[in-house]
């Protein structure tokens, strides 16, 4: 767990310190509660300020952490294992950020909280690579290169207006194009299952938090919003990918083992 905690770690608190200088001061992100359907409760404390949305980030750390512990029963080499954890330890990271930016309404927390997301997409590929190549031949270099990628496609924020929906989209896209393949090669009905949900979740995440208000007209919504759905739709979204991938990691190197032997 150490090489996946220190490898985690050193980027994030390189973005941390990136986003408090003013790098990133021309980009678009949303600094207001009226941003968000959900009310505020004035007399509860900031980091409770909409306790829906700031609560469902402990979804996130529960999730994280069933993720991370290693389960009994299941078999693992040492670089599988650091492929869960690392998967674990980006949800981890990834709720204070989100609840830091509800709290205090900043520019620098925001923004990570953009930031972040995509070497989170971009850690699917990375481990469906791992996948389709085995223990054998699969080259820590080249995750490293895929998420160095991903980092500074950020940097597409600071060119348009909508940089980030782009590359949030191009790693949307790549990580569904890379689950459908290795599906394909290496699937079966339960595993099919997961990728299912998961694409589902991804839906979810991303059409609700968009109708957010719209949706507020409606009671059903109206104190457990479209925003806070979503983010229950994000974290199942993380929950059955970890379904899928480890589904598939375990069915693909012991087919690699079987034939082997």
């Amino acid at each position: 767990m150490k090489s996946a905690l220190l490898h985690v770690s050193l980027p994030f608190a390189l973005c941390v310190a990136l986003t408090n200088t003013g790098l990133f001061d021309e980009v678009e992100v949303d600094l207001s509660y009226e941003h968000y359907a959900e009310k505020t409760v004035d007399y509860l404390p900031g980091f409770l300020a909409m306790p829906f949305n700031c609560l469902v980030n402990l979804g996130y750390i529960y999730m994280g952490l069933t993720w991370l512990v290693r389960r009994r029963g299941i078999r693992e080499t040492t670089q599988s294992r650091y492929m869960r954890e690392v998967f674990a330890l980006m949800a981890l990271f990834y709720a204070p950020v989100q609840w830091t930016r509800l709290a205090v309404l900043r520019r620098a927390p925001a923004v990570l909280d953009q930031w972040f997301t995509l070497p989170i997409f971009a850690w699917v590929p990375v481990w469906i690579s791992f996948i389709e190549s085995g223990p054998g031949k699969w080259r820590a270099s080249h995750a490293a290169a895929l998420e160095l990628c991903s980092i500074l496609s950020y940097g597409l924020a600071l060119a348009h207006q909508r940089g980030f929906e782009v590359a949030l989209g191009c790693h949307v896209a790549l990580a569904l194009y890379k689950g459908v393949r290795v599906q394909l090669v290496h699937g079966d009905s339960r595993s099919l299952g997961f990728l299912l949900l998961a694409m589902l979740s991804c839906a979810g995440f991303v059409v609700l938090k968009l109708l957010d208000h719209w949706l507020a007209q409606y009671w059903l919504f109206q104190r457990l919003t479209g925003h806070f759905w979503s983010k229950v739709c994000d974290v199942l979204q993380f929950h059955f990918s970890f379904c899928f991938l480890t589904t598939q990691t375990q069915r693909a190197h012991g087919e690699t083992g079987a034939r082997q032997e």
